[in-house]
């Protein structure tokens, strides 16, 4: 097999193999009949999920309880059956809408696919979705809406009780994401306003307890003798999922490189093992990217041994046609090897899985209020979370799970639950969010779990400064509601506003777009030396943010070309995606009355743009470091300019960073130079107890 198709390229259409079977599906023919039998046994299909033979019981309770809390393994069959059983028993008559959030925008397309799929309809018509910067849904039409929880937390701002909706069904709530958190306090404030709405709770983990505690209302409603509406108490229920027997492997010894042993162990289960499908949990598109590359080189250096793996990628940035590769069936005489961030854990069922290689990692938030500081880190995942990897394994038939740990380090050193996303993050957009919905008393929320008060603290202070909140901790108007307004972390909102006086939202637009995206470049271990070359061709003294508008004025010079992408280095699906988020912001910032002019090469105004909204990313350089050590100026923590970044080992005087990814040290992303002076200028009260000699005069 000579034609691998290389990833950041157009997806190839057709390859035919030796074998004359089919590789690449066009996503044409995978998409409109991925059973292929036609609507009758499409039914039977439906009825062959666990989670079937409850169908009578989930509607009684969610006709008698406001909230209805439901346990299910992943893969009975909740997500895509439920909202297609309220729209059956009429949760959707009369204009009404019934939602179904996901903690992540994958799950939400994927799923939306699969129930307009089941249904017989258009996506987008009777079945929709909506993520940020994509709303594929017919207000006139839309029965079954599937949204991110982040996307309804928006439609709150302009219909806080969410009329539209008969039926909220917050779906994979064990994740314990943010937004879910949030979501679950507001639905809970919601339920006394509009005591007719349903909220289903649905999770894969034994949490049903505190969440049925957390929905008790103190208050009875109801009076002797009035059959007024639903009960109020939660109703819970569990739906067994149909689990066959999974046989667990421990390594013997602790691994040292986890990329390279899930190499390995997918090799030597390929060499061993009976067909069947293998599923591989990895951290981020890095790892992932990095470990497709090496097993499509291994299966290109072993010949026929390996040619019948089908490796593929799944992580929440991955372009539509390639989600679809991942749902296709596998074609005959082949072994599917899908490389996964923790998004298979639970938001998606992959059907042929029979073993299961987990890394015992994921990559989390850990945020620290006193430094300020977030990281996202590669961090050892949960016993919940393991138990949810290894049962992947048994939907089809009995399967196995090598875990790249060891078993006294699983039963004596994991921790048994994760810890909700809520306590281990920067609540900056958490807050403003509140704000916006006109909660003002945030100490006060009710929170599912409590968020630590010097993280809330922090958040204040630092949307005080950004010209967020006033003194009295509202909004300010128009600043404040606009930053709001924009779907972006508060910080690069501002930026966007400051562009306006400024004179340069088109580049802060282009800079926004490309900052809301993992990466443009394509990485990968092995061609480290060419994608630095090819960065040189963009670079700019300036830093990052700038080589990014090199990037874009080439990517649009070249006609949007993918030849010129792959020759360069950059993602060419992320670019398209680029091009799509920046159409999105382009029309809010004329909405909020933001004047588009471009600069004209003028760097110190798109420098004092992004200054504007990071200034509580600045660093400086230790006076007499050779290492490169910066200091944050705030807090006076030790950080690193990244490798990736164009400015490493140029190491200016003054520095603003985007975000901090933590190794062996404090790595600085996305870095660019600035002038001091203008630190002050953008935010004095931030720094005005610095001492002079701090901020260079």
């Amino acid at each position: 097999m000579s034609h691998f198709w290389k990833p950041g390229t157009e997806k190839p259409r057709i390859v035919d193999d030796e074998e004359g079977g089919v590789l690449f599906l066009s996503t044409a023919a995978s998409s409109s009949s991925s059973s292929g039998f036609g609507y009758g046994s499409m039914e039977k299909q439906r009825q062959r999920l666990p989670v079937y033979k409850y169908r009578t019981a989930i509607l009684y309770l969610v006709e008698t309880h406001a909230t209805s809390i439901i346990v299910g393994e992943t893969g009975s069959g909740k997500t895509t059956q439920i909202p297609q059983y309220l729209k059956e028993a009429g949760w959707a008559d009369g204009g009404r809408v019934i939602a179904c959030t996901q903690p992540r925008r994958l799950a939400v397309q994927s799923v939306a696919a699969r129930v307009a799929e089941e249904m017989g309809v258009k996506l987008g018509e009777e079945v929709g979705y909506t993520i940020r910067f994509e709303d594929l849904t017919n207000t006139n039409t839309t029965m079954i809406k599937f949204l991110t929880d982040g996307v309804l937390l928006r439609e709150m701002m302009d219909d806080p009780l969410l009329t539209k909706y008969s039926v909220i069904m917050v779906d994979e709530a064990h994740e314990r994401s943010i937004s879910t958190d949030i979501l679950l306090g507001l639905l809970k404030k919601i339920q006394r306003r509009r005591p007719e709405l349903r909220l289903i709770i649905s999770s894969a983990t034994i949490e049903a307890k505190s969440m049925s505690a957390f929905f008790q209302t103190s208050k009875r409603r109801r009076l002797e003798g009035e059959e007024l509406g639903p009960r109020m108490e939660p109703a819970i229920l569990s739906v067994e999922g149909r689990g066959f027997n999974v046989q667990i492997h421990f390594a013997e010894e602790p691994v040292s490189d986890y990329v390279q042993a899930v190499v390995s162990t997918v090799l030597s289960i390929h060499n061993q093992e009976p067909m069947g499908d293998i599923l591989v949990f990895l951290t981020g598109q890095d790892d992932i990217d990095t470990a497709v590359k090496l097993l499509n080189e291994e299966a290109q250096s072993n010949g026929k041994n390996s040619s019948g793996l089908l490796v593929l990628p799944l992580y929440s940035g991955l372009p539509r046609a390639e989600q679809e590769l991942i749902f296709t069936p596998t074609p005959r005489g082949k072994r599917k090897v899908v490389i996964s961030t923790n998004i298979a854990e639970t938001s998606l069922t992959l059907e042929g899985i029979v073993y299961v290689v987990d890394s015992g990692f994921s990559k989390q938030r850990f945020y620290n209020p006193i430094s300020d500081i977030e990281n996202l880190v590669v961090a050892p995942i949960s016993k919940a979370s393991a138990r949810q990897r290894a049962g992947r394994a048994g939907r089809v038939r009995p399967g196995k799970c090598y875990r790249l740990y060891t078993e006294e380090y699983f039963v004596n050193e994991m921790s048994a639950e994760g810890i909700p996303e809520m306590q281990r993050s920067n609540l900056v957009s958490c807050v403003i969010q509140l704000k916006a919905l006109g909660i003002d008393n945030i100490l006060g929320f009710d929170w599912p779990a409590s968020p630590s008060p010097e993280a809330m603290i922090r958040a204040l202070e630092v949307l005080y400064s950004l010209g967020v909140l006033d003194d009295d901790a509202k909004l300010t108007s128009p600043a404040g509601f606009q930053v709001a307004e924009i779907p972006l972390e508060p910080m690069i909102s501002k930026m966007i506003l400051s562009s306006n006086e400024l004179g340069c939202s088109e580049e802060i637009l282009t800079i926004a777009a490309i900052l809301s995206i993992q990466s443009i470049w394509v990485s990968g271990r092995g061609v480290q030396k060419e994608l630095d070359e090819a960065k040189l061709r963009f670079a700019a003294a300036e830093g990052d943010h700038v080589t990014f508008l090199n990037v874009y004025k080439g990517f649009l010079q070249s006609g949007k070309s993918s030849q010129w992408c792959h020759k360069n280095h950059v993602n060419y699906q992320a670019m398209k995606k680029v091009i799509e988020i920046r159409g999105q912001l382009r029309r809010i910032a004329q909405r909020l009355g933001i004047v588009l002019k471009s600069c004209e090469g003028d760097m110190k105004a798109v420098r004092k743009a992004v200054t504007a909204g990071f200034f509580a990313n600045a660093c400086r350089l230790e006076a007499f470091s050779h290492s490169g050590m910066y200091k944050t100026v705030r807090g006076s923590q030790e950080v690193y300019i990244h490798p990736s970044s164009v400015l490493f080992r140029v190491n200016p005087k003054w520095v603003i960073f985007h975000s901090l990814v933590s190794t062996d040290r404090q790595y600085m992303r996305n870095v660019i130079s600035i002038d001091p002076s203008w630190l002050r200028e953008a935010a004095p009260h931030f720094y005005q107890h610095q001492p002079h000699n701090a901020i260079g005069h």
